[in-house]
């Protein structure tokens, strides 16, 4: 085969010692299988970095280069370029001086671009280089995500599209299809982005869009016009989801699956009537995840302990705390680790969230008088070994629970409190008898999630005195750690953050804590006990993960209360 250098870009790079000749041969071999752009294969085998190439090409094609990173741009520059032409030739209005408009694209010499631009552009038009990811991203954040989709509905025009022959309610037809496409777009970005929840919340003279990434809600870039489509919005979803399109004053719950590749993807949606509309709350939800004990951020001895918690044959097992602390995920992961042939394992949920291969799974129904105490006593007559329930919520879900532990089961469970030892205290103010509770629980396990830092932008820094007395630092730890925080990027939307992962609190009832329980004496003396005996608390745990440099302070205070966890 003939590898002599054949791209113009190639020979410059070579010549430029850039890249040797060796890499130049690879990359044109590459190059003829797959019919891309040189610059494209370069970068994808990793010859040479982004930011050293869009520089370096444009000196070679004889353009300035521009980075759009750190560039703001006046609302009025972007006016200049209508969302459409933006989203369809990919560029980016810069500036405007003297009857000159500076753009910026990733193909300064296509023809195509230059001549359809000045057509519809009124002044001289000068191209800058710069990377088609940075001007995707720009044109997600100053147009707003489906920016192009919202203005071709605005104006029921297509003027980019070629023309098409008269049809009876074109513009419906057309605004539907348009509207299909701003949600899928919708959709798309909140998974790419990681997003747990998207927010869809009417006010008086707006409409909001937020997403959910590891926790923490964040307003995606939407354009403002979208506030006359909420109601299209609406009836799109609910489509999706199997809903009473026409019921706007009552609660609607749903659900779709949709396929992202190879991975299927669940979306759960609620529906709320507000004073301005409904407002709606979509759950994503990968219904290809791997639940992994090791996947959860235990500790090499916590991870020791619950692993031994779950092979035993019978008692309770309770996860604590507030909604959206991944408890759900914990018991999931504990049930992926025990199920196996010889097991039987039955779950009873509200609603279930995801299919657990192996498992039986029931979905609680209170119009049908399935509740959690029915389904418990139903489970029970389908030969069990192991049992999860959703959460105890009342007395009579509870007394069912400590009954089928007693009589040689394993059981999972969760309960809303703060810390471990509130475990105790929320089961006896469901009035069950302390003897009870102290002969079938094995052990409370309080869990939070703290948000990673993002290993891409990590680095070092010094915390402020404050803080470190907040967090109750010992100034022997103090003079041999290293503290760590992200300084955000592309790969984190610029939080600092990227995933997250649980701390936890173990409380494992032995024998003399089993006899505090029975004494009945305060959930503030057998903690203190636990903490005598050795229990870390979650905050303890969240230390030891901002000294591993997984965390920091800062995020562990978040989701701690001082002095109780």
């Amino acid at each position: 085969m003939d590898l002599k250098p054949k791209s113009l870009l190639g020979e410059f790079l070579v010549e430029e010692n850039i890249i040797s000749q060796e890499e130049l041969e690879t990359a044109l071999v590459f190059q003829a299988r797959n019919q891309e752009l040189l610059g494209n294969i370069l970068l994808k085998l990793k010859i040479i970095d982004e930011e050293k190439f869009y520089p370096l090409l444009a000196r070679h094609l004889g353009v300035s280069y521009v980075s759009l990173k750190e560039k703001e741009i006046p609302s009025e520059i972007i006016n200049l370029i209508p969302a459409q032409l933006a989203s369809y030739y990919k560029v980016i209005p810069l500036s405007a001086h003297n009857g000159e408009i500076s753009i910026a694209t990733s193909e300064p010499k296509n023809m195509h671009h230059l001549d359809g631009l000045s057509s519809m552009v009124a002044g001289r038009i000068k191209f800058y280089l710069s990377s088609e990811a940075e001007i995707i991203e720009a044109i997600r954040r100053y147009y707003g995500l489906g920016a192009e989709t919202i203005e071709r509905m605005m104006t029921d025009v297509t003027p980019l599209s070629k023309p098409m022959q008269a049809i009876d309610n074109i513009h419906e037809i057309d605004s539907e299809a348009s509207m299909g496409r701003f949600i899928n777009q919708l959709l798309l970005e909140a998974y790419n982005d990681r997003a747990s929840d998207i927010h869809i919340e009417p006010y008086e003279d707006s409409l909001q869009i937020r997403y959910r990434i590891d926790g923490v809600l964040y307003d995606a870039q939407v354009p403002s016009n979208i506030k006359h489509f909420k109601d299209s919005i609406n009836s799109r979803i609910k489509i999706l989801a199997n809903l009473n399109i026409a019921e706007k004053r009552l609660p609607q719950d749903g659900r779709f699956k949709v396929h992202a590749g190879e991975v299927q993807v669940d979306f759960r949606v609620s529906f709320l009537p507000t004073p301005y509309g409904e407002s709606v709350v979509i759950r994503i939800l990968n219904q290809n995840k791997i639940f992994d004990l090791k996947e959860l951020g235990l500790m090499d001895q916590d991870l020791k302990k619950l692993d031994y918690l779950i092979q035993r044959p019978h008692g309770i097992i309770f996860v604590t705390g507030p909604t959206g602390s991944g408890k759900t995920t914990t018991l999931y992961s504990c049930l992926s680790r025990v199920n196996c042939s010889e097991k039987k394992v039955l779950t009873i949920e509200d609603p279930i969230e995801y299919q657990l291969k192996g498992i039986t799974q029931i979905q609680i129904n209170p119009a049908i008088h399935l509740t959690f105490a029915q389904g418990l006593r139903s489970m029970l007559r389908h030969d069990p070994d192991i049992m999860m329930v959703g959460e105890v919520r009342d007395q009579e879900t509870a007394e069912i629970a400590i009954q089928v532990a007693l009589t040689g089961h394993l059981v999972f469970s969760t309960l809303h409190t703060n810390d471990a030892a509130s475990g105790i205290t929320r089961l006896l103010d469901m009035n069950i008898k302390s003897f009870l509770i102290s002969s079938s629980v094995i052990c409370f396990i309080a869990q939070r999630l703290v948000r990673m830092i993002c290993p891409n932008c990590r680095q070092p820094v010094k915390p402020t005195v404050d803080l470190i007395k907040e967090f109750g630092i010992a100034e022997e730890e103090l003079k041999k750690a290293t503290f760590f925080a992200g300084r955000g990027c592309n790969m984190c939307q610029e939080t600092g953050y990227h995933g997250r992962k649980g701390i936890y609190e173990f409380l494992f009832l032995d024998e003399e804590l089993r006899s505090l329980i029975y004494q009945n004496v305060s959930v503030d003396q057998i903690r203190a006990k636990a903490l005598e005996k050795g229990m870390k608390s979650l905050r303890s745990d969240g230390l030891e993960k901002v000294l591993l440099g997984l965390t920091t302070p800062e995020e562990v205070i978040r989701v701690t209360q001082d002095k109780l966890t």
